[in-house]
């Protein structure tokens, strides 16, 4: 798990993910980059302070240098990772995605010709699976958004805070009552102190980090954005159309709460939602899966879903099931007719759960209030 999200990176490294952080350094007397990683950094102009310095076990991920500078760095013992510059991002990037760097360009072009797009495009061209340039661009990719994604747990947003999952069908259209139900959830969460986070995709999980998004707004407001974006119900047949929409509301309300998405290319067919503030988009579906229920420690809400929702569901029940008393989070299963008779999930996860510590941590609602009433306790 480290490997793809480092929550616990070791005292030895220093990240050093800005031109400031290492100028800071610098002035503050550093004589050696042992255990530095630098990260997309353009150093043209540092050469004198780089030349004075001992370079042995510092890593460089796609930097740019004077001439000259990258061959003595290698020649005293720094490792340095190459630009890759045939792949249409960033492998070495420092930060989280926003919705308005997926979606450039957006209100004048096709949801095609969008950065978010033309990765997926090219992450399923023939063959681009098994070549060794790809994966190794895709793995350093998905490595860089866990580390930025460790730096978003450990800041202001999440600093005495606990973030609580919202999981749901990707398939709930705008303007429906589920889709309505999971803004209202989000919007509730974000209220009562917690962060959200989704898969970052479509439907119930758009609802959630919108309601997140308009969690100050007033109820004019947001019930005003629910009735322009059911204007454009779902992201089918035009995600550029579903997306402008979203785009729309979020220009309207320009300051709202932030929440996190953490989508996939993995499923390229289904866009990424505009309310996120922080997007942590992997390639790996399965570690995009795993890492979003540890994130989750204050629990997991699951609104009504299908496939992908019943495997949540017990993926997530066999983490608690194996975990100590300290690690079990709740389950709050949102549906009684859903989780009963259509998908009968709750009773083969009250089955799992009889006798262990899990058992009084899962719990079968019928409302979004109910939800949240069950998490303050």
């Amino acid at each position: 798990m480290n490997a793809a999200r480092s929550l616990h990176p070791s005292p030895r490294t220093l990240e050093v993910e800005s031109l400031d952080s290492f100028d800071r350094l610098v002035a503050a007397g550093a004589r050696t980059m042992q255990g530095w990683h630098a990260q997309s950094l353009d150093l043209r102009g540092r050469t004198a302070q780089l030349e004075a310095m001992n370079p042995q076990g510092g890593i460089f991920l796609g930097c740019t240098f004077d001439d000259g500078v990258e061959d003595s760095l290698r020649s005293r013992g720094a490792l340095i990772f190459p630009k890759l510059e045939a792949v249409p991002f960033n492998p070495y990037r420092s930060r989280l995605y926003t919705p308005q760097e997926l979606y450039q360009g957006i209100s004048e072009s096709r949801y095609e010709d969008t950065p978010d797009a033309k990765v997926y495009q090219w992450s399923i061209r023939p063959g681009q699976r098994h070549r060794l340039d790809a994966t190794l661009a895709a793995a350093l990719h998905d490595h860089s958004i866990g580390d930025a994604l460790d730096e978003l747990t450990r800041s202001d947003l999440c600093a005495g805070r606990t973030m609580v999952g919202v999981m749901g069908g990707h398939a709930a259209r705008r303007g429906s009552a589920v889709f309505e139900e999971a803004a209202l959830l989000g919007r509730l969460l974000a209220r009562d102190g917690r962060v959200v986070a989704t898969g970052g995709g479509p439907g119930t999980m758009e609802a959630a980090n919108l309601g997140a998004y308009l969690s100050e707004a007033p109820d004019r407001d947001f019930r005003s954005a629910l009735d322009d974006l059911a204007a454009v119900p779902g992201f089918l047949p035009s995600v550029s159309a579903w997306a402008r929409s979203a785009a729309a509301v979020v220009e309207r309300h320009p300051e709202g709460t932030p929440s996190l998405g953490v989508p996939t290319w993995f499923y390229g067919h289904e866009p990424p939602n505009f309310f996120a503030t922080h997007i942590a988009k992997y390639f790996a579906n399965a570690i995009r899966e795993a890492i979003l229920l540890e994130l989750c420690n204050g629990g997991i809400v699951f609104l009504p879903g299908s496939g992908g929702t019943v495997q949540e569901i017990f993926q997530d029940a066999c983490e608690n099931y194996y975990g100590t008393p300290g690690t079990i989070m709740p389950m709050v299963l949102v549906g009684q007719e859903h989780w009963l008779r259509r998908y009968p999930a709750w009773p083969l996860l009250q089955s799992l759960a009889a006798g262990r510590q899990m058992e009084s941590r899962i719990f079968l609602v019928d409302t979004v209030e109910e939800a949240l009433a069950v998490l303050d306790r």
